[in-house]
């Protein structure tokens, strides 16, 4: 493994200080970060405008270096997926989806996951460990070189933090990630374009609030404790209104945004009208919009999608109710990339129950 310094593991005040340790200017900060991050350079002799000093110091000490490139596949609907091995010899995925006046990029935040949500793909492979900065920020700067981004020419418009893991599990990593998506040296994306989703971890939601303003999502998945226990077993330790309290507090922390509330569809379990009311009940009034996505099969899973004709319903019903909902486009099926089944390569490093109470217990 190499011993250099990964310069994508520096936000802008991290990279400030590095520099002031060489006896550098910050100024070189804004240099490096737009070399870097804005035109994928990664050779330092290629930064003309720094000086033969700093080029030598940087060759010899530091380095760029994202994941490496494993598998690159594309879907029919014209979505695509990487495998990325990382420094450990594990596997993460990343999936980009293309749509009119906008790309989305879906990013990884953890080798695994620890939470072990039943209806979730990337929950059977167990949990190894978090992703390191460049790891997380690296997946944007592949799929940006691979994609043919240009100063003039942004092709991922959007970032999610709904690939494998829980993003507020990572909390530190995460966030300076982020931070760097959007700094206007780096990548400028707007607090409204990368989202954060999150199965509900309470404590760091009220940490998020103070460190950031990034867009939220909330996998609630279920209208009641009951059944969100058994799809969402992070549920028994933050019940569903503790968690939207949190979700509140931080979309109403100085800004005024709105929660989207994923809904995965699991025919017969959590799509019945009933179950529509209920979540009515529970949102009106808030600060939602609610998105309801089709359950993606994967082997070894023993629930099953709701009709067209029954996520429709549940839609109007909802509507009708005062909820404005939406219903997700399944995209990248046919290459395992849609919402729930990416999986990676994982060495299940832990028993994921203990690692799962630790994790939370360390987020707070």
């Amino acid at each position: 493994m190499s011993t250099k310094i990964n310069l994508l593991d520096f936000p802008r005040k991290e990279l400030d200080q590095f520099f002031t340790q060489l006896g550098e200017k910050t100024f070189r900060t804004n240099q490096v970060l737009k070399w870097v991050h804005q035109l994928g350079v990664s050779d330092f002799d290629a930064m003309s405008n720094l000086s033969k000093k700093l080029r030598a110091q940087l060759q010899e000490i530091a380095e760029v270096r994202a994941p490496e490139v494993v598998l690159d596949v594309q879907s029919e609907d014209g979505s695509r997926k990487w495998v990325l091995k990382m420094d450990s010899g594990n596997h993460v995925e990343m999936v980009f989806i293309p749509e009119s006046g906008r790309g989305t990029l879906c990013v990884s935040s953890q080798i695994g996951c620890a939470l072990e949500c039943s209806f979730c793909s990337t929950a059977r492979q167990g949990f190894n460990r978090n992703l390191s900065v460049h790891e997380i920020i690296g997946q944007l700067w592949v799929a940006n070189k691979a994609l043919g981004y240009t100063k003039d020419q942004r092709v991922i418009s959007n970032v999610v933090l709904m690939g494998m893991g829980e993003p507020l599990l990572n909390f530190d990593n995460v966030v300076k990630a982020t931070d760097l998506m959007m700094d206007d040296f780096a990548y400028g994306l707007s607090k409204r374009r990368v989202t954060l989703s999150t199965a509900g971890v309470v404590p760091a939601l009220y940490r998020l609030a103070k460190v950031t303003d990034i867009s939220l999502a909330l996998s609630l998945h279920a209208p009641n404790d009951e059944l969100r226990n058994e799809l969402v077993p992070l549920n028994r330790k933050y019940p569903i209104a503790e968690v939207l309290e949190a979700s509140e507090h931080y979309v109403n922390y100085e800004r005024s945004r709105l929660i989207t509330i994923e809904y995965v569809m699991l025919k017969g379990v959590n799509d019945q009208m009933h179950h529509a009311e209920e979540l009515i009940r529970l949102l009106r009034g808030r600060p939602v919009k609610v998105n309801l996505i089709p359950f993606n099969p994967f082997p070894q899973s023993h629930y099953e999608r709701s009709s067209a004709a029954v996520i429709r319903a549940f839609q109007e019903k909802l509507v009708q109710g005062g909820l404005n909902t939406v219903t997700r486009k399944t995209r990248g099926d046919d290459i395992d990339a849609a919402c729930g089944q990416l999986v990676g390569r994982v060495e299940d490093k832990t028993k994921r129950t203990t690692r799962n109470e630790v994790m939370v217990r360390e987020a707070g």
